[in-house]
């Protein structure tokens, strides 16, 4: 029989990972697949347009943004890598920038090669 003891008194009801790292931003962005097009939603209050740059590359969407109240002394800042499991037309990704929300198109490309077929010899 393998005897557990109880956790100290100063560790109940905290929940280490979360304390650690935080909640890793799970809730702070929508993503889904719609019309031959990823949407990708992100909640970013407090940023104005010219202070978020998006960059594409080689199938990641890097999302960061930076905004400085100086006469409060603060900094906000905003930094993530969303990667895409399928081929994006980059010529034709979209940004728009609304009321704190960022939303993101990016439309699939026509890919007419699924894979290549392979002879069998014998």
């Amino acid at each position: 029989m393998v005897r557990t003891s109880p956790p100290s008194t100063w560790m109940q009801g905290l929940d280490l990972p979360s304390q650690l790292f935080g909640d890793a931003g799970g809730s702070d962005y929508e993503l889904y697949e719609e019309d031959d097009e990823f949407v990708l939603t992100i909640d970013m209050p407090g940023f104005e347009t010219d202070e978020i740059d998006l960059a594409w590359d080689d199938g990641i969407l890097n999302v960061a943004a930076e905004h400085s109240d100086e006469s409060r002394g603060r900094k906000k800042t905003y930094h993530r890598r969303f990667r895409f499991p399928k081929v994006i037309d980059d010529e034709e990704i979209a940004a728009e920038y609304t009321n704190g929300v960022l939303e993101v198109r990016l439309p699939t490309a026509d890919s007419t090669t699924q894979g290549k077929e392979i002879p069998l010899e014998g």
